[in-house]
């Protein structure tokens, strides 16, 4: 595929290709959050031992700057009796949030050695991270890092604004900058307003945080509001708004995303 590219010493692969855990892709543009695994189908080359190999894998992604973002020196270190699965499959796995961002662009370089021999075989591949422009933001004298949605049962991030009727569906926002700190803790408020394609109400919450404060660290680190959908009469898509903003000033954040449920 375009953007990867393969270098085989001693070791070879029949195929290496993207998917998304369930799926094969070809893009290389990934939405804040997405998880997306790099395939190496039938490793063939590995010294043998007893009719066990023993690969090792190292993953390093570097950003724009040349700084090294994430790093894992074996991703098979926990296969200490080796492998005798035929073909053999390795797979890295990655999901591009925190220290990954939005609006960058980044290499992704790994290494498969034999932990017996000689042998190695490496790839490289650049990919870029979005935002998902389906949430709209409205920001008032703050800034963000990250806004996404995200399911708890199915622990990814949703990219495509489908979620599944009794999903616990997070909207979630990281590194909110800008809100007033008083003796290291922030006084904020949470909105929560869900209508159906009806203009039936579904959730209306007017502040889920109530009048206690929260540490100004945990605050920027991530906030996040969380909602079900369990009729199975909504009509898509359903409008949802969450609005977090600062009871000692007038600053806040409105985000909007149409969710369709299925």
């Amino acid at each position: 595929m375009a953007g990867l590219t393969t270098d085989g010493d001693g070791l070879s692969c029949e195929n290496v290709y993207l998917s998304d855990g369930n799926n094969n892709i070809s893009k290389t543009s990934f939405i804040y959050g997405e998880k997306f695994y790099l395939n190496f189908e039938d490793v063939r080359g590995l010294s043998k031992d007893h009719d066990h190999t023993f690969p090792g894998m190292k993953l390093v992604i570097v950003g724009e700057a040349g700084d090294t973002v994430m790093r894992n020196d074996d991703l098979y270190s926990h296969y200490t009796d080796g492998m005798d699965f035929s073909p053999l499959l390795l797979q890295s796995n990655i999901t591009v949030a925190n220290p990954i961002h939005s609006g960058g662009t980044y290499t992704m370089y790994t290494t498969i050695w034999d932990k017996k021999g000689e042998g190695t075989y490496k790839a490289q591949m650049n990919f870029d991270v979005v935002a998902n422009d389906k949430i709209k933001i409205e920001a008032q004298d703050v800034s963000y890092d990250e806004i996404y949605l995200f399911s708890e049962e199915r622990k990814v991030a949703i990219a495509d604004n489908s979620a599944k009727l009794y999903e616990n569906v997070y909207m979630i926002v990281e590194g909110v900058e800008g809100f007033v700190a008083e003796e290291g803790k922030v006084l904020a408020g949470m909105s929560m307003l869900a209508k159906d394609a009806a203009g039936e109400v579904l959730l209306d919450e007017p502040d889920l945080l109530g009048d206690s404060a929260t540490d100004i660290s945990e605050f920027q680190f991530r906030i996040a509001a969380s909602a079900v959908f369990m009729d199975p009469k909504i009509k898509n898509p359903v409008r949802w708004r969450v609005v977090i903003w600062d009871k000692k000033s007038k600053r806040r954040i409105t985000a909007t995303t149409d969710l369709v449920l299925n």
